[in-house]
């Protein structure tokens, strides 16, 4: 297989490649070559294959070597590739990272070892596991830290992992304050930390690249859009990097019952908008505020977002922590990114059913305002 021509250290937009299926559940081989050509045609520094975002939980062995075998032979080293091989046991671990060292790999994924919801190990047996996987191969491996694994490693640790350990060196950082472990790690790891990286889904971005993050790894449908914020930042742009991280705030016209009746009056409701005309009678009401629209809402959000990194650092546990005192199911929490705030509100605020209150308004309000304080 063709090794990378890109060099170390890594660095960049490294997404996660989904593993394609078709109708029937199977593997997907063209679907999977043109999802490959997608992302490195859409500006991937590199790719991260077999993943959990990859769905490598609903494969068999042989699909695993076949997705391995079919994406290292069709990227032929454009881009550098980085494969998970996470396992339980240290023996199958190192044989899968050995595996994909042979067929071309540039890096390997490893997260801790774990066992659905209960089993755990030490920082003794999880330091043996990475000493045995390492002693494998030759390659870098990266540490995977996130809150899935239930696997609470702290910066200290993993440091002095890196320090002892020869070839782990990166780190994919994912749980909760995640800048602040990037930069606590980098502190305490030094030149043994070649690549710290933001695995947040680029939620928390902009505040990991000013810890020190030199990498993202994202999902795999945007690296072009990740590709707007890293590569001005590294150019020591950072105002147009934080321009392009913060979502959009598109003119719109507030609508309201008196809508289109007149254009001076549209003007005034544009220009003042706390005033707005009552009736249609040319009076201005100050005491009426204007009706929400997405757009406004989102003007909202894009200045709260711009005045604090405090949001930004708000993690999907920390919400998900507080929808369950809300008695809010986990799949309401499309609002892990502040951007889908106003989505949110419009999926709560669906019409209701005929003799239903709109109840689901007031629901979005209370989990917003939980999220506010």
């Amino acid at each position: 297989m063709a090794n990378s021509r890109v060099r170390r250290p890594y660095k960049g937009v490294f997404p996660v490649v989904p593993t394609i299926f078709d109708g029937d559940g199977r593997l997907d081989l063209e679907g999977q070559k043109r999802a490959v050509d997608f992302m490195i045609d859409a500006g991937s520094h590199g790719l991260c294959i077999l993943a959990n975002f990859s769905e490598q939980f609903v494969l068999t062995d042989a699909e695993r070597d076949l997705v391995l075998d079919t994406v290292l032979s069709h990227v032929a080293g454009r881009v550098p590739v980085i494969v998970t091989t996470t396992h339980f046991a240290s023996h199958i671990c190192a044989e899968r990272s050995r595996r994909a060292q042979e067929a071309g790999a540039a890096m390997v994924m490893v997260m801790p070892p774990y066992h659905g919801a209960t089993v755990r190990v030490g920082e003794a047996a999880i330091y043996e596991f990475y000493r045995t996987v390492s002693g494998t191969i030759s390659i870098p491996i990266m540490i995977q830290d996130a809150p899935v694994a239930g696997t609470p490693m702290s910066a200290a640790f993993l440091a002095r992992i890196a320090r002892e350990l020869e070839n782990i060196c990166y780190f994919k950082i994912e749980v909760p304050q995640t800048a602040a472990k990037l930069r606590e790690l980098i502190a305490l790891g030094g030149e043994a930390i070649e690549g710290p990286w933001d695995g947040e889904e680029a939620i928390t971005l902009m505040a990991d690249l000013d810890a020190g993050a030199t990498g993202a790894m994202t999902g795999g449908g945007y690296p072009d859009g990740i590709r707007q914020i890293i590569d001005p930042y590294v150019a020591g742009r950072r105002d147009e990097a934080a321009a392009a991280y913060e979502p959009p705030v598109w003119p719109c016209r507030l609508q309201g019952a008196d809508e289109g009746r007149g254009s001076d009056q549209a003007r005034d409701r544009s220009s003042s908008p706390s005033a707005v005309t009552s009736g249609g009678s040319g009076r201005v009401d100050r005491n009426r505020q204007p009706p929400r629209s997405a757009c406004t809402a989102m003007g909202q959000i894009n200045r709260r977002r711009a005045d604090t990194h405090r949001r930004q650092m708000k993690t999907a546990t920390t919400r998900r922590l507080k929808l369950n005192t809300l008695g809010v199911k986990h799949e309401s929490t499309q609002i892990d990114s502040i951007g889908h705030r106003a989505r949110f509100r419009r999926t709560c605020g669906t019409r209701p059913r005929a003799g239903e209150t709109d109840r689901r308004h007031r629901h979005a309000d209370q989990i917003l305002g939980a999220l506010d304080r």
